[in-house]
């Protein structure tokens, strides 16, 4: 193909707009590095990207969600639900610490714990040892 004019492109992406759009993103990810997928023939990037897109050797819709990407500043990511864990442990000390959570997982409690019944929990937790290093 010597000439790349609109209408070689149009019947791929009717929308001049979007065609212009898209073509210039791929000429953009020519000159930053991205292989070409036909033969560059002397011309420059955007004339190649409009080459590219009229031999269908690279599709509209890739090109798009290319550039939605590109153009995306905060990329949401589906995580899991959170799940209730079950307590690791039986003491009263992390009985009255863990959150109590109710059938539907929305209304988490919290026990209020005096500032003794803490100390008191992590002592029996782990006991102090003393080494010769700290006695020295």
């Amino acid at each position: 193909m010597a000439r790349v004019t609109v209408e070689d492109c149009i019947d791929k992406v009717e929308n001049r707009f979007e065609l212009v759009l898209l073509a210039g993103h791929r000429a953009r990810l020519l000159s930053s590095g991205a292989p070409l997928t036909i033969d560059r023939d002397r011309d420059k990037n955007p004339v190649v990207a409009l080459r590219e897109i009229a031999d269908e050797t690279i599709t509209p819709d890739d090109l798009k969600e290319q550039l939605i990407h590109s153009l995306q500043k905060y990329v949401e990511v589906d995580e899991p639900e959170a799940e209730t864990v079950p307590l690791l442990s039986s003491s009263p000390a992390a009985a009255a610490v863990a959150p109590q959570a109710s059938g539907d997982g929305d209304d988490i409690q919290f026990d209020r714990m005096s500032e003794e019944d803490l100390l008191r929990g992590l002592e029996n937790l782990a006991p102090p040892t003393e080494t010769e290093e700290e006695g020295d």
